[in-house]
């Protein structure tokens, strides 16, 4: 049986896909080539016809995630009631409980950020579009406008879930959930008032 463009590059996504997961949950470093390709089913010599290093790979899959995010945004409903039920379900103990099906952001910036160059500019390309994306919800008229009150109200979100997913008292990070979706959502009232 002939291999042909279309495996190639359907198998390229099995393994994105993966990737996506497993670095979410176990992390970029606890995360290596050989348990990758297993859980692909596929050997370990299957991922060069693929990507270059794991570099490669850990770029490509935060572009692929922060895809997924985009695409999730994009598909909620117009004007606040979207927002609302973006921040509502990002900050919800839903998305805390579940990392590997979560936000690629706040499960794995610190691993981005002490990555090389290509990573990072990966992570810089998708999240500024993503971030262009929410602040065209926010702001319609001048998503420009809204961009650095957007940015502030995300960090806001991923690092409320970073820590949330740290604490071990569930009442205290249940709160610190709902505590900054009331924040972040203010933000972007805010923010879509601006001219």
């Amino acid at each position: 049986m002939r291999y042909t463009e279309e495996d190639k590059e359907r198998t390229r996504r099995r393994i994105l896909e993966s990737a996506g997961r497993l670095f979410k949950a176990d992390g970029i470093g606890g995360t290596g080539i050989a348990g990758l390709m297993s859980d692909v089913g596929l050997t370990n010599g299957a991922f060069y016809k693929h990507f270059s290093s794991k570099d490669d790979l850990v770029a490509n899959a935060v572009i692929s995630q922060l895809a997924v995010q985009l695409s999730r945004v994009n598909a909620l409903p117009p004007g606040r009631a979207g927002l609302q039920e973006f921040i509502r379900y990002y900050l919800s103990p839903e998305h805390r409980d579940n990392a590997a099906l979560g936000c690629p952001s706040a499960a794995l910036l610190n691993e981005i950020s002490r990555h090389s160059t290509e990573v990072r500019q990966a992570f810089t390309d998708s999240f500024a579009a993503f971030i262009d994306a929410l602040a065209s919800r926010v702001n319609p008229d001048n998503p420009t406008a809204s961009t650095t009150a957007v940015t502030t109200a995300f960090a806001l979100m991923a690092g409320t879930m970073q820590i949330s997913r740290a604490l071990t008292d569930t009442t205290l990070a249940d709160e610190l959930l709902r505590r900054a979706a009331t924040d972040a959502l203010t933000l972007l009232d805010t923010a879509a008032n601006q001219n």
